[in-house]
């Protein structure tokens, strides 16, 4: 009894053995078979918003962001340890803020260089501005891409991708892309169950210089999504206007996003003389936003949606 006790904690003791190897064996495998798909990306080339064809012969490892929105669509693919380089406008996520500053829209080329990246992730709302700065960095064999001025949900969609495929994240670009898309959906079919239409004014900038969202912008099509009327839908883009003019509008609801650099933005609106009659003023259907939550590309776009929803639609989005 005694040799055959011996006999069974001998197997044990090897079939432990045997599994042990095979978890190392499937651990290994899996972490080979990361870095041959990162492998396998590339040589990878891309045709950026400049309309060059850029090819990107490794996975980058070190990568400089000159614009927010580049920077935050970079974390969420879990670059946080290539980035090595920002703009002095990046606030998200708080990681980016640590990050060393490479200057705003003239941004510091020689810092840059000495930085070292393999990639710089440039943006086409500053390209022609910038052309100089990034033809340098291109001189000092940096690879540069120009990522597209995404002007709503599809365009960000092709931004992600591109830096996706630039940075051999495309896995996780896909993710993100699909989980925006799924959460839309969801919000677009919430907003079905709205009664009845509201009118929204939305301020961007506030007095003297009043600046709203037309059509072109995340903002009017957020407001499209979840069933509200853009009370400036006919202007294009980021208009200035009077400050007689949205009373004009007659809106249901004001929403502002500059709360977070001007103060009390709610009181501001609800103390115009001139707005006194204005239903949303009365009714103190009044709030604010987080601009950069509906107006920077990138997948707080959703949050940004969200935030709106609840805001103008509580009885339907707070549920």
């Amino acid at each position: 009894m005694k040799k055959f006790t011996q006999i069974a904690m001998m197997l044990i003791l090897v079939i432990a053995i045997i599994a042990g190897c095979s978890a190392g064996n499937q651990s290994t495998d899996k972490k080979e078979n990361g870095a041959n798909q990162a492998k396998s990306e590339f040589p990878v080339t891309i045709k950026d918003a400049a309309g060059e064809n850029v090819k990107i012969d490794k996975k980058p490892k070190k990568i400089v962001s000159l614009i927010p929105s580049n920077t935050e669509v970079a974390f969420a693919l879990g670059l946080d340890k290539e980035i090595v380089g920002v703009s002095d406008f990046d606030n998200y996520p708080e990681a980016a803020v640590k990050k060393p500053k490479i200057g705003g829209l003239d941004f510091n080329v020689e810092k840059i260089v000495g930085l070292k990246p393999d990639l710089v992730l440039a943006h086409a709302s500053s390209a022609h501005t910038s052309k100089q700065g990034i033809d340098q960095l291109k001189n000092a064999g940096i690879k540069v891409i120009v990522i597209n001025d995404a002007q709503n949900f599809t365009d960000t969609y092709k931004s992600i991708d591109m830096i996706a495929k630039a940075t051999g994240t495309q896995k996780q670009g896909d993710k993100i892309v699909k989980s925006m898309k799924d959460d839309l959906s969801a919000i677009k079919e919430k907003a079905k169950q709205v009664k009845k239409e509201k009118k929204v004014w939305v301020e961007v900038a506030p007095a003297p210089e009043i600046f709203t969202a037309g059509k072109g912008t995340f903002i009017d099509e957020m407001l499209n999504v979840i069933h509200a009327k853009n009370a400036a839908g006919e202007l294009k883009g980021w208009a200035k206007v009077s400050e007689e003019q949205p009373v004009k509008y007659k809106p249901d609801a004001i929403v502002t996003t500059y709360g977070y650099y001007s103060k009390k933005p709610v009181e501001q609106i609800m103390s115009r003389k001139a707005w006194k009659d204005v239903p949303a003023v009365k009714n103190k259907e009044i709030y604010d936003v987080h601009s950069d939550k509906v107006t920077r590309p990138g997948p707080r776009l959703i949050e940004g949606v969200e935030e709106l929803a609840k805001a103008i639609y509580p009885e339907v989005y707070k549920k």
